[in-house]
């Protein structure tokens, strides 16, 4: 039997314990993978591109775990009455090959990239940050903002996005849960006195939606937006001049900001810097990007976390989701009708 979360458990589920608690909790299993990244098998997620978006499997194994992720990105499903972005996910036993959890990812995934952002950005940015960006206020937005609130304590948010009606549902959901909310003129407006920008857009193209001019010294960048080719927020100036942080180098440079530079261009592992290793903000007047594109580590730990979390509970259901013949090798049992003659 397989332990099973579907969309009403999950709702659920974060629900019991609310969002902020979820997300700190998957920050926890993130930087105790992260520590771990050695023990990983790691690999660029294998993608299918369309003209319309993308559809992708995000695998790896920690060699007694192996979990992927199944994940679409579809920038125009919104003017169809669809979600850009949605997934489920597997883990399963490497000494067997069977899987032991099946869950949505939807509502997960949401969490996940709150929870790494603010991973990085508690290793990155500087430890007097106050004041946060938010360019793009869909449906990541909000999830970013309480996952900063719940992990750094930030509370004062500036938000812009082109679509007036996405900042409306932005402002309104997060306007009764603790936050001091600027409603931005622009991009500009937003950036402006900000300690920490996390840009979320969802356009697939190279766009340029914080230029140089706007940066200074000291910001921290979360670009979680531009996560596939030919996709980017940033202004290549931007990365120029600032210290840059990646999940997996071979993904990123193909996926996020790093795509507009040299293919040589240096950059810096997260995970180096939370195990010690590698060298984070260097000063208060660093510019820090975390060049995030999301990496399939970050959903084993989310899957490991839900797993933990709702074995036992009513969060989660058992399926029989793997043909169990009695003899293993009679496969064909399953087909045959009970008390059929086989002889």
């Amino acid at each position: 039997m397989v332990q099973f979360v579907d969309v009403r458990h999950m709702r659920d589920w974060i629900a019991a314990e609310g969002v902020e608690a979820r997300i700190a909790g998957i920050a926890r299993y993130i930087e105790q993978d992260f520590l771990r990244w050695a023990s990983f098998d790691k690999s660029a997620r294998v993608a299918a591109h369309s003209p319309v978006g993308v559809i992708e499997l995000m695998p790896t194994s920690d060699g007694e775990l192996y979990g992927f992720k199944y994940v679409n990105g579809h920038p125009l499903n919104p003017s169809r009455g669809y979600q850009t972005v949605t997934a489920f996910g597997v883990l399963s036993e490497v000494d067997t090959g069977y899987p032991v959890l099946l869950s949505e990812m939807t509502l997960l995934t949401a969490l996940r990239t709150a929870a790494t952002s603010v991973v990085a950005a508690r290793a990155l940015a500087r430890p007097d940050s106050s004041v946060m960006a938010i360019i793009g206020a869909g449906s990541q937005s909000e999830f970013q903002a309480l996952g900063f609130k719940a992990v750094m304590g930030i509370t004062q948010l500036r938000i812009w996005d082109t679509d007036p009606a996405a900042m409306d549902k932005c402002v309104a959901n997060l306007g009764s849960l603790g936050f001091d909310i600027v409603r931005a003129t622009s991009a500009a407006d937003a950036v402006a006195g900000s300690d920490i920008v996390t840009t979320c857009t969802a356009d697939k193209a190279y766009a340029t939606i914080l230029t140089d001019d706007m940066i200074q010294p000291g910001m921290h960048l979360n670009a979680i937006g531009g996560d596939c080719p030919g996709k980017t927020e940033l202004d290549a100036e931007i990365l120029r001049r600032a210290s840059i942080f990646v999940e997996y180098p071979p993904q990123t440079r193909i996926e996020g900001e790093i795509q507009q530079l040299a293919a040589d261009h240096p950059v810096t592992e997260l995970w180096t810097v939370l195990a010690g290793h590698g060298i984070g903000r260097a000063s208060e007047s660093d510019i820090t990007v975390f060049d995030s594109v999301g990496f399939a580590i970050e959903d084993f730990s989310a899957l490991r976390y839900v797993r933990d979390t709702t074995a036992g509970t009513d969060f989660a259901e058992e399926i029989d989701l793997v043909a169990d013949p009695a003899d293993p090798k009679d496969l064909f049992s399953q087909v045959v009708p009970q008390g059929a003659h086989r002889g």
